[in-house]
């Protein structure tokens, strides 16, 4: 598909249509990058997005243990306060 750019203040944009948005799954937040002279538009990924529900499953199945022995401290010998 060819477009313009269109001036929009300092900067020039790219108005895209409706189904391609729809069809890439983009939302309000994009990642721009730029590869081999070519301007690519991604999803913006959230990082840890699914991190909540994964802990989950491990309790679920029971794989949610400490990998290594919990290991004292002085904090744990000494008295303290908050």
């Amino acid at each position: 598909m060819r477009t313009r750019l269109v001036r929009i203040g300092n900067s020039r944009g790219v108005r895209l249509p409706k189904l391609l948005i729809e069809e890439a799954g983009l939302s309000e937040e994009v990642e721009l990058c730029v590869r081999a002279g070519t301007i690519v538009i991604a999803r913006a990924e959230q990082p840890r997005a699914s991190w909540a529900e994964a802990a989950q499953e491990l309790g679920r199945r029971g794989e949610d243990r400490l990998l290594d022995p919990p290991t004292a401290t002085r904090f744990d010998e000494e008295e303290w306060q908050w």
